[in-house]
């Protein structure tokens, strides 16, 4: 199982503040026996982060939280494209266990934007803070 994949940090401080989360969501899979190799934060509007898992990967953003399909291509720096999506629902910012266990379960649900980006940036970033930093 691949161990310790780091997420690096971004010079934008808008998204690095969602290291901690990235991180914390490559440890949980890590945990629940999927194996990430990759993990990195991607451009703004919205934010969004990728881990990467063999042929699949997973994307965050702001907007619709978690999202897993097969991996195109992407990279830091540039948006992540996957086929075959389906969205594991819950919120903008389940709990990094709670991404496993949707990921292992398969689930999938109808595509849901919970939050502009636009909207109170700080809001979110704060909430991000006081739960994974």
């Amino acid at each position: 199982m691949a161990e310790n994949v780091v997420v690096k940090p971004h010079e934008d401080v808008k998204l690095d503040v969602f290291r901690p989360y990235l991180a914390e969501s490559v440890r949980a899979l890590e945990a629940a026996g999927a194996e990430p190799t990759q993990a990195w934060l991607d451009p703004c509007g919205p934010r969004d982060a990728t881990i990467v898992m063999g042929a699949k990967a997973l994307v965050w953003d702001e907007e619709s939280g978690w999202r897993v399909g097969d991996f195109v291509s992407g990279e830091p720096g540039e948006r992540t494209r996957l086929e075959d999506v389906r969205h594991l629902g819950g919120g903008v910012l389940i709990e990094p266990s709670e991404v496993a266990a949707r990921m292992a379960a398969g689930t999938s649900e109808p595509y849901r934007r919970y939050r502009s980006h636009e909207d109170d940036p700080e809001g979110l970033d704060a909430e991000v803070r006081a739960r994974y930093s």
